[in-house]
C-alpha cells in the first residue's frame, strides 16, 4: 500500500479525496515543513497517535469514537477530519478478528465494515439515550427548544460522520442492501432511524409531548403573541426527515409529518377558529364577511409560511363558519351581476382553501352566463322588428361577444382561470349561441346567422370595414365560431359566400379572407379549410393568367374592344353550379371568347374549360340616351340588352330564340330590367326598350339575387351537408375500427362522437345507420357470440 507523506497544506487536502492512504509522521528531529508550524499542539499529538493500518481494531475504534464525540459536540478541524477518514478506511479493510460471525455470511465477507457498522449503531444509541434522559422532565416551550437545538447538533454531526465513513457506505452498506438487507442503512440514514426509534418514539409516539408543545406554540401565535417560528420550522423539518423508506433511502415519506403533526394541528386551529368565524358572519353582510375571512386567512398563510416548508405545508383553512348553501348560491350571482369583481376574487380564493360549494358555484356560474346570453338576444329582438327575420347581425354578434367576454374576464381574473369554471362557461356559451330567440329550434340557423355576418363583414361595401374596425370584428367572429356546433354547415354557407366574393371581386381585403380561414384552421384543422385556401390561391393565379392574356392580345392584335378579365377555378373545390341552360355567346364578345380559349389550350393542353355563364357579369354602356349609364348586369341580362341593338321591341319567344336561354331563367333575368324601367312590358310577353330611361346614379346594378334564389341555395346547402355527413361518419367508423380492430357498439359510438365533435355533433341514429352501411359493404362484421361487438375486416 502506498504511503502518503504530509509535507504541505495541499497534500493534506488531497488526502481527503484519497481512498487508501497512510499518514507518515516525520520524526521529531526531522526538518518541519511550514504546515507543521501552523498546527496546534493538540493536532500534533493527535496525528502522532493515529493507529496504523495494521493496528488492533479496538484501538482504531477508540480513536474514531473520540473523534465522533468531538464532532457531535464542537466539531473538528481539517487535520483531524483527514485522520478520522483514514482510520475509518483501514477499519473497513480489516479481515481478522478474535471472533467469528456464525450464520452471518454477509458479515464474514466484509468483517471490518460489519464491526464498524455495529459499533456505530451502538454509538448512536448511547448518544440518544443521554438525550432521552435529559428531556424526560421537560414540557412545552423548553422541550421544543431543547429538541430543536439537539436535532440541529445531531444531524450536523451525523452528516459529517457520514462523509467520513463514505467507504463504509459504498463498499459495505450498499453491498448488504443489494443482497436483501434493507434494514441496514447508510450512516446518515442510520442516525435518523436511531433518532426516531430512541428519542422520537419516547417524546411523541408514546406520550405526544412534542406535538402538544407545538400546539401550544401555534395557539400563542394565533393569539398574536410573538413566538420563535424557527423552532417550529426546525421541528417540522425533523418530522419530514424521519419519514424513511426502507426500500429507497433517498425517498422522503410524509407519513410521520401527516400522522403526528398535520391532523392534530389542523383540528386545533379549526377548534380555535370556529367561534370567531361565527361572529364574523353574523355581524357583517356578505361582502364584509368575505373581506374579513380573506384577511384572516392571509394572516394565517403568512404565519404558516414562516414555519412550514412549501412541500409539506399543512392546510389549515378549514373550520370557518360557512353560510348555508342556499344563501351562498343566492349571493354569488349578485356579485358578477353587479360587477363586484373584488368580492368574486375573494370568494373564489376562500372557496379554494375551504372547499365551499365549488361544484355548485361552477354550475351556477354557467347557468347565469347562459341566462345573460339569452336575455341580450331577446332584448335585441324586442328592440327591433320583434322577429328574427329583421335581426341586425352586427348588433347580434356584438351582444353575444360582449356576454362571452364579460364572463371570460371574470373566469380569468377573478376565478383565477379555474378549469371547472371555464368548462362551465364554455358549455353555457355553446348553449346560448346555438339556441336562442334568434335561432329558434333550427339546428342550422346559428351557423347560417354567423356565416351571413361573416359575408357582410368581408364584402367591400360593409361600413364596419370603412370604420377601421375590421380586425376587431374578425376577432369576434373567430370567438363565436368556436361556440358553433354545426361547423360543417357554417363551412358550406361560408364557402358559397367566399366563392361569390372572389368571383365578383367583392372581398374587402385578401388578408382579411386569409385571416378568417386561419382562425378556422386553428379550431378545426387543415382538412376543414383546405378547399377555401385553394379558392383564394386560384383567384391570385387567375389574375396572372388574365394579365398575360391581355399583354399577348395587345401585342398581337391591338385593342380587343372590351375590357376582359377571367377567373379559372377547379371544380373539385369551388361550390359552384354548372349552367342549367343553353347560351348563345353574343358576337360582341365571341372573338374574345375564342382567343382566350385558344390561348389557354396552348398553355394547358388536356384541360377542358367549362364556361360558367351563370356566374359571369358584365358592364354595358348605353349610347341611345342623352346621358350615358353603366348597367351592371349578369351575362344573361347582357345577352338580352345586346339584342336591342337591332330593334327596339322583342317578344319573349324572340329573346329565347336569340339567346337560347331557358324560359324560366330568362324571365328571372328580365324582371330586374323591367323593374328598373330599362325595358317596358305593356303587352304580355313583349318587351320594349325605354327611350325615356332615367336614373340619378350613373352606375345601375341590375344583377341582384332574388329571395327565392337565396332560399333554394340554403336548401341545397342542407342537402349537401347531410350527404357529406354520411361519408364523414362512415370514415370515422372505419378509421376507429382499423385502429382498435374490435369494439363494442356503445364504445364505438362514443369514440365517433368524440372525433367529430369539433365539426358537428352527430346523431346516434345517423351513426347506427352508418354502421349498418359498413356492415353491408364488408368493412366491419359482428363477432361470433357477441351481437354488440364489431370487428374490422382486413
Amino acid at each position: 500500500m502506498e504511503e502518503l507523506e504530509i509535507t504541505t497544506k495541499e497534500d493534506i487536502t488531497k488526502v481527503e479525496g484519497c481512498w487508501p492512504a497512510t499518514l507518515k509522521i516525520p520524526p521529531s528531529n526531522a526538518h518541519r515543513p511550514p504546515i507543521w508550524a501552523s498546527l496546534e499542539e493538540g493536532d500534533r499529538s493527535r496525528l502522532a497517535q493515529i493507529p496504523s493500518y495494521d493496528a488492533h481494531f479496538s484501538h482504531m475504534w477508540e480513536f474514531l469514537e473520540e473523534g465522533f464525540n468531538q464532532i457531535m459536540s464542537e466539531g473538528v478541524n481539517h487535520t483531524h477530519y483527514v485522520a478520522l477518514y483514514t482510520v475509518a478506511f483501514h477499519f473497513c479493510r480489516l479481515s481478522r478478528f478474535p471472533f467469528v460471525f456464525p450464520d452471518l455470511w454477509y458479515a464474514s465477507e466484509r468483517p471490518g465494515a460489519y464491526v464498524l457498522y455495529q459499533n456505530l449503531l451502538q454509538y448512536f444509541n448511547s448518544w440518544l439515550k443521554v438525550l432521552k434522559e435529559q428531556s424526560a422532565a421537560m414540557q412545552d416551550q423548553p422541550l421544543l427548544q431543547y429538541y430543536a437545538s439537539e436535532w440541529a447538533r445531531y444531524t450536523t454531526g451525523a452528516n459529517m460522520i457520514n462523509r467520513i465513513l463514505t467507504y463504509l457506505n459504498c463498499h459495505g452498506v450498499q453491498h448488504w442492501r443489494d443482497v436483501g438487507r434493507t434494514d441496514m442503512y447508510p450512516v446518515y440514514t442510520l442516525a435518523l432511524a436511531r433518532w426516531k426509534a430512541v428519542l422520537f418514539d419516547d417524546l411523541q409516539a408514546k406520550t405526544g409531548r412534542l406535538v402538544g408543545a407545538v400546539l401550544g406554540l401555534v395557539r400563542c401565535g394565533c393569539n398574536g403573541e410573538r413566538i420563535d417560528y424557527s423552532v417550529v420550522k426546525e421541528i417540522v423539518g425533523s418530522f419530514v426527515s424521519l419519514g424513511l423508506d426502507d426500500a429507497d433511502v433517498k425517498k422522503a415519506l410524509l407519513d410521520i409529518c401527516k400522522g403526528h403533526l398535520e391532523v392534530p394541528v389542523a383540528l386545533a386551529v379549526q377548534k380555535y377558529r370556529e367561534p370567531s368565524s361565527e361572529v364574523i358572519f353574523t355581524e357583517n353582510n356578505f361582502s364584509k364577511f368575505l373581506k374579513e375571512v380573506d384577511e384572516r386567512l392571509q394572516e394565517e398563510e403568512s404565519r404558516i409560511d414562516r414555519y412550514f416548508d412549501p412541500a409539506t405545508r399543512i392546510q389549515l383553512f378549514g373550520g370557518w363558519q360557512v353560510p348555508a348553501p342556499s344563501y351562498l348560491l343566492k349571493e354569488f350571482p349578485k356579485l358578477h351581476l353587479h360587477d363586484k369583481l373584488e368580492d368574486l376574487r375573494r370568494l373564489y380564493a376562500i372557496s379554494m382553501r375551504t372547499h365551499w360549494e365549488l361544484d355548485q358555484l361552477r354550475t351556477q356560474f354557467g347557468e347565469h352566463a347562459k341566462e345573460a346570453g339569452m336575455n341580450v338576444v331577446s332584448q335585441l329582438i324586442g328592440e327591433g322588428t320583434g322577429s328574427a327575420d329583421g335581426l341586425d347581425l352586427g348588433k347580434y354578434v356584438d351582444a353575444l361577444f360582449e356576454v362571452h367576454q364579460k364572463y371570460s374576464k371574470i373566469a380569468a381574473e377573478c376565478l383565477m382561470g379555474d378549469v371547472g369554471f371555464r368548462t362551465s362557461l364554455g358549455k353555457a356559451c355553446r348553449e346560448f349561441v346555438n339556441c336562442n330567440d334568434a335561432t329558434g329550434p333550427s339546428d342550422t340557423k346559428p351557423a347560417e346567422l354567423l356565416a351571413n355576418y361573416a359575408d357582410r363583414l368581408l364584402r367591400r361595401k360593409d361600413k364596419t370595414a370603412d370604420e377601421g374596425n375590421l380586425e376587431s370584428s374578425l376577432h369576434r367572429l373567430g370567438v363565436l365560431f368556436t361556440c358553433i356546433e354545426d361547423k360543417d354547415i357554417f363551412r358550406e354557407i361560408y364557402s358559397i359566400g367566399l366563392a361569390k366574393r372572389l368571383v365578383y371581386g367583392f372581398s374587402v381585403l385578401d388578408e382579411a379572407e386569409m385571416s378568417v380561414v386561419s382562425k378556422m384552421t386553428e379550431v378545426c384543422g387543415v382538412e376543414y379549410t383546405s378547399k377555401m385556401e385553394r379558392m383564394i390561391t386560384a383567384v391570385n393565379v387567375s389574375k396572372d393568367i388574365t394579365d398575360r392574356f391581355n399583354r399577348n392580345m395587345e401585342r398581337d392584335t391591338g385593342d380587343l374592344g372590351v375590357n376582359f378579365s377571367i377567373k379559372i377555378f377547379g371544380m373539385n373545390c369551388w361550390p359552384l353550379r354548372l349552367p342549367s341552360t343553353g347560351f348563345v355567346i353574343p358576337p360582341e364578345i365571341f372573338s374574345t371568347y375564342e382567343r382566350f380559349s385558344r390561348h389557354y389550350q396552348m398553355r394547358h393542353s388536356g384541360r377542358k374549360l367549362t364556361w360558367l355563364w351563370n356566374y359571369s357579369k358584365a358592364e354595358v354602356t348605353t349610347s341611345y340616351l342623352n346621358r350615358k349609364y353603366i348597367l351592371m348586369t349578369s351575362s344573361y341580362q347582357m345577352a338580352v340588352l345586346l339584342q336591342y341593338n337591332k330593334c327596339d321591341t322583342l317578344t319573349l319567344d324572340e329573346l329565347i330564340a336569340a339567346t337560347a336561354i331557358n324560359k324560366d331563367i330568362l324571365i328571372k333575368a328580365l324582371v330586374p330590367l323591367v323593374k328598373a324601367q330599362i325595358l317596358v312590358s305593356q303587352t304580355t310577353d313583349q318587351y320594349d326598350l325605354n327611350p325615356n330611361f332615367k336614373q340619378t346614379k350613373t352606375r345601375v346594378n341590375l344583377n341582384q339575387p332574388t329571395r327565392v334564389e337565396t332560399r333554394v341555395a340554403s336548401k341545397e346547402v342542407l342537402n349537401t351537408v347531410s350527404e357529406e355527413r354520411k361519408h364523414v361518419i362512415q370514415a370515422a367508423i372505419v378509421r376507429t375500427m382499423k385502429a382498435q380492430k374490435t369494439m363494442k357498439n356503445q364504445a364505438l359510438i362514443e369514440e365517433v362522437v368524440l372525433q367529430l365533435s369539433q365539426r358537428f355533433v352527430p346523431n346516434v341514429s345517423d351513426i347506427k345507420k352508418a354502421i349498418d352501411v359498413l356492415l353491408e359493404k364488408d368493412y366491419i362484421e359482428r363477432t361470433d357470440g357477441a351481437a354488440d361487438t364489431f370487428a374490422y375486416i382486413v
